[in-house]
């Protein structure tokens, strides 16, 4: 995969994870009501459960193009538009409720088990990934690339989320990201209206 698709990969998916929503209020809440190991384990585990969805996208993506093209044209072209609806919508997005969270009593196995049902209980994050993934997933395309891909998606939203963790575990970041959600939300509907166009314009 070229250096500037990776790139562009990249980008989208530190987009998506950095959006208020229902991932960054599960690891908030876990976070602020047991400290800095709850929370980054469930970081870690909503990673795992995104990887999965990752993994599951470019197979399917993969026998969809080989045996299926014109229905992988229109699922880029879906994809396409359903990115810049995402985009509209985060653009009109307020300061984003998802960082209201309040602290509750947790401990390691909740943590675990709430960051994996939070990334496999929400349709809008395969939808998400059926969305992106078709747009760098080509015909020509072999296993280490595909690999990439899902090593890209898994390790920056773990990443995110951890750093999400271990801020808040000692410091006043929460009132900084309130602060600042519409601004999160602005830059990722920019990127993600970006991604559209670039499909519509070949």
């Amino acid at each position: 995969m070229p250096l500037s698709l990776w790139l562009s990969l990249a980008a989208v998916c530190a987009m998506g994870a950095m959006s208020p929503g229902p991932s960054l209020a599960m690891v908030l809440r876990h976070t602020l009501g047991g400290g800095r190991t709850p929370g980054v384990i469930a970081s870690v585990s909503h990673a795992l459960g995104v990887g999965l969805y990752a993994l599951l996208t470019v197979w399917g993506l993969g026998a969809v193009i080989t045996h299926q093209p014109l229905l992988f044209t229109l699922i880029t072209w879906g994809g396409a538009a359903y990115l810049a609806w995402l985009g509209v919508k985060a653009l009109r997005a307020g300061r984003g409720g998802a960082l209201e969270a309040r602290a509750v009593v947790t401990n390691h196995a909740q943590a675990a088990r709430d960051g994996v049902l939070v990334a496999l209980a929400n349709p809008k994050l395969i939808l998400f990934f059926v969305a992106l993934l078709s747009q760098f997933v080509s015909a020509d395309m072999g296993w280490n690339a595909k690999a990439l891909i899902v090593a890209t998606a898994t390790l920056i939203d773990g990443a995110w989320y951890v750093l999400v963790a271990v801020a808040l575990s000692h410091s006043a970041v929460l009132p900084w990201l309130q602060a600042r959600a519409h601004w999160i939300n602005r830059v990722t509907g920019v990127l993600l209206i970006g991604v559209a166009l670039q499909v519509v314009l070949g």
